[in-house]
């Protein structure tokens, strides 16, 4: 069992990835819109299981409430749709790479609302894995893809690290488990009214393996959320929030298995991992 915050950030991580993979073969046949919105379903799904099994809702306050509804609009929702469209334009690695940049915003957020003390390893490690995806969007660049369609991942990194802190100021309020079943009941009730406002009915139903891969991606997706909840829970934002941010490794290596003719991966994308390896090392050895 996971008690430690780096276990569980790093499990996340992992989690995160496998759905990154899974998007990006569900993506061949369905589009993003379609994709993110069975995700955020099947983890509502999931959630309200693991919250009747777990006895109940427990004792929540109205602001914690508030917290984690707001954290599932911009992140749950925006967020994760932004990932959607940044792996179909860009790619698995490089969505991956460039959303790692949320733990930069976390990290400041942290030391500015939360009052958080932020020791040298910890921000040598955070910016040493930034610099690493940097150099992994470099690698993407030099494969064709336009600068401004990296603004997709660079603007869901932005919602989930402003998330991160909205969920870190909620656990205040809630456990874990419930404050993540508000946090995706929010986002989908906020991706539904959208899609039926704008008359897009039509891409909330999928079928055959691109619906299988989006549902397990969905499984995985959720699964990362609940084990980030339940290490901000125990842990600061900023140990937290980086180590959770290595999933680029995780991609790397699940891309030679599984997304091979479909993913581009370059020497600059292998050296880019191995920075962001160096500055998990920074911060779990020396903070």
């Amino acid at each position: 069992m996971l008690t430690s915050p780096i276990a569980l950030a790093l499990a996340s991580a992992l989690c995160s990835a496998l759905a990154t993979v899974l998007i990006s073969r569900g993506l061949l046949r369905y589009g993003p819109y379609t994709g993110a919105w069975v995700n955020v379903a099947v983890g509502t799904v999931c959630v309200w299981i693991a919250v009747i099994l777990g006895g109940g809702v427990g004792h929540p306050n109205a602001a914690g409430i508030a917290y984690f509804a707001l954290a599932g609009v911009i992140g749950t929702f925006g967020g994760r749709l932004l990932r959607f469209l940044s792996i179909e334009t860009v790619g698995a690695s490089m969505s991956a790479a460039l959303i790692n940049l949320s733990p930069l915003v976390a990290s400041i957020l942290a030391i500015i609302v939360l009052g958080e003390e932020v020791t040298a390893p910890i921000v040598i490690g955070t910016l040493v894995i930034v610099a690493g995806t940097t150099l992994l969007s470099a690698g993407g660049r030099s494969t064709g893809i336009r600068l401004v369609a990296l603004l997709l991942p660079l603007m869901s990194a932005m919602c989930f690290g402003v998330v991160a802190i909205l969920r870190k100021i909620g656990l205040s309020g809630m456990t874990p488990v419930f404050g993540f079943a508000v946090n995706v009941t929010a986002a989908l009730v906020a991706y539904t009214a959208f899609l039926v406002a704008s008359g897009q009915c039509a891409l909330m139903f999928c079928r055959g393996r691109s619906l299988v891969y989006f549902m397990m991606a969905g499984v995985a997706e959720n699964v990362g959320v609940f084990l980030l909840l339940e290490g901000l829970s125990i842990g600061t934002v900023s140990v937290v929030a980086p180590l959770a941010s290595v999933s680029p490794i995780f991609v790397l290596a699940l891309s030679f298995l599984f997304l091979r003719g479909i993913d581009i991966l370059n020497r600059r994308i292998v050296l880019g991992t191995l920075l962001i390896v160096s500055g998990v090392y920074l911060i779990t050895a020396l903070r």
